[in-house]
């Protein structure tokens, strides 16, 4: 498609405050001024490191060299969100910020907010006092659900709408649309969230994983003392360092030892007290095929669980699939863990995100692995070269494109919506999103495979496995 030919999907009437300018904030520098109209002289980006500050001045955009804290956001962002009337738009790709915060500020103004994560202020994914559990995205989602029940409806907010979480929600919808066409299971398309999670009982779904993997490959080799990754170090460090969750199964027969369930919420997930960058799964996608990947932290571990949850009269789970991310970063990312988890998990001094100009070659192939049905496992998802990304749109990686497109996505749904109130991903419209989001996903396509978690084992030691169910978590944890 001609740059000329790109079209707008709507326009923000208010201010548009941009809350980072890291690896993300500069790929949506480009994606706002594309699909949107604003008003530029209200259009405010704000960060406390100004390193990339000249990209914004060379485009005349006001730059506000801040952090955005607890004690000060208040001050700083009511009248950057205010001014000249109109409803505003706040955009929050930082880290350290409280997303609850902010999103309960942009709502009493009446601005409409977006965001990646589920973030807390600083000091809390290494605060030593707090146990695991209070450390885990679980928590961290019960503090934002807690907000919605307390003041419904209203302005929208979107929570955690990025590559992942954020489109994997809506690939798994398609997903499943697509296994119940090819095996012949006929029905009107659910518009409820009983109606999809009860489809996704009678395809006979187990699991999903969040299975991607990234073969892009720096130019230059990685030094020691130094993280490289192709998104934000700070967030992976982070979400890395946090226990290990995942969506717990109503299939499932075993649990490690080191697995514990959480005493309030939705109970749709377990948490392991190891963390979960150091924490391996057997999985499988159409470029590496079977590969080991780690089982990081995510918010749609839990959200898809709950989301697909069918519960009988008396509010039990009847039905819930297994769920969990299943990553194999780069691979300088991958030597950047050994690393830093060698030093007893503290992070090194230095952090690299690989600009496009940087990698030589390679993909983020990034899908939903649906398991446990008739048809063994299916993948759906998005593979993007870093050609491609460098060709759609300035100062990105394929990484850095399949999130950006996301909030694309959200920031489109929320304009069409603006009065849904505080939302998760899986309550958006999956189509509308991913026929904005498309046009920057590469090659989208759907994959069957025969792998389960017990091929590919060599064999030379006993292993305690379950040889009669395959898609049980004691066949895909890496013991």
């Amino acid at each position: 498609m001609n740059t000329n030919e790109w079209p707008v999907h709507g326009r923000i009437t208010g201010p548009l405050v941009m809350i980072g300018f890291g690896s993300i904030g500069k790929g949506m520098l480009h994606l706002l001024e594309r699909h949107f109209e604003f008003d530029r002289s209200r259009f405010v980006v704000i960060d406390p490191n100004d390193a990339d500050r000249a990209l914004l001045d060379a485009n005349g955009i006001r730059f506000v060299h801040a952090a955005v804290t607890r004690d000060g956001y208040r001050d700083l962002l009511t009248p950057l969100l205010t001014e000249g009337g109109g409803q505003g738009f706040c955009v929050n790709v930082s880290v350290d910020v409280s997303s609850r915060a902010v999103m309960e500020l942009c709502r009493e103004v009446g601005a409409l907010y977006i965001d990646t994560v589920a973030e807390p202020w600083a000091g809390f994914y290494l605060d030593e006092s707090a146990g695991p559990e209070a450390r885990t995205n679980y928590a961290l989602r019960e503090i934002i659900l807690e907000a919605q029940a307390e003041n419904p409806g209203g302005p929208t907010a979107v929570n955690c709408c990025g590559a992942n979480p954020g489109l994997v929600s809506w690939l798994v919808k398609q997903a499943l649309l697509n296994l119940a066409k090819d095996m012949d299971i006929e029905g009107p398309e659910p518009k409820t969230r009983y109606e999809w999670a009860a489809l996704m009982q009678r395809v006979g779904v187990k699991g999903i994983h969040i299975a991607e993997r990234d073969t892009q490959r720096s130019l230059s080799p990685k030094p020691i003392g130094t993280f490289v990754n192709t998104w934000s170090v700070e967030g992976f460090v982070a979400e890395g360092l946090q226990p290990a969750e995942l969506g717990w199964g109503t299939h499932e027969t075993w649990m490690p030892e080191n697995g514990r369930r959480h005493g309030k919420g939705s109970q749709s997930a377990i948490y392991l007290l190891q963390p979960g960058a150091d924490t391996r799964v057997r999985s499988w996608t159409p470029t590496a095929g079977a590969q080991h990947a780690f089982l990081v932290t995510h918010n749609e571990s839990i959200t898809l669980s709950d989301y697909f949850t069918v519960r009988d009269e008396h509010g039990t789970a009847a039905f819930r699939p297994t769920c969990h991310y299943a990553y194999h970063p780069c691979d300088d990312a991958v030597l950047s863990l050994h690393e830093m988890f060698g030093k007893a998990g503290t992070p090194q001094e230095t952090f690299h995100i690989l600009g496009e100009d940087e990698i030589a070659d390679g993909v983020d192939e990034l899908g939903v692995l649906l398991f446990g049905h008739d048809r063994n496992a299916y993948w759906y998802g998005s593979t993007l070269s870093i050609e491609e990304a460098r060709a759609l749109v300035p100062h990105h990686n394929a990484t850095g494109l399949q999130v950006t497109s996301a909030i694309l996505a959200g920031m489109v749904w929320a304009l069409e919506n603006p009065s849904a109130g505080i939302v998760e991903v899986e309550e958006l419209d999956f189509r509308r999103c991913l026929d904005i989001q498309t046009p920057y996903l590469g090659k989208v396509s759907g994959t069957y495979t025969d792998w389960t978690p017990l091929d590919g084992r060599p064999g030379f030691f006993p292993e305690n496995i379950d040889a009669s169910a395959p898609w049980q978590f004691r066949n895909v944890l890496v013991s």
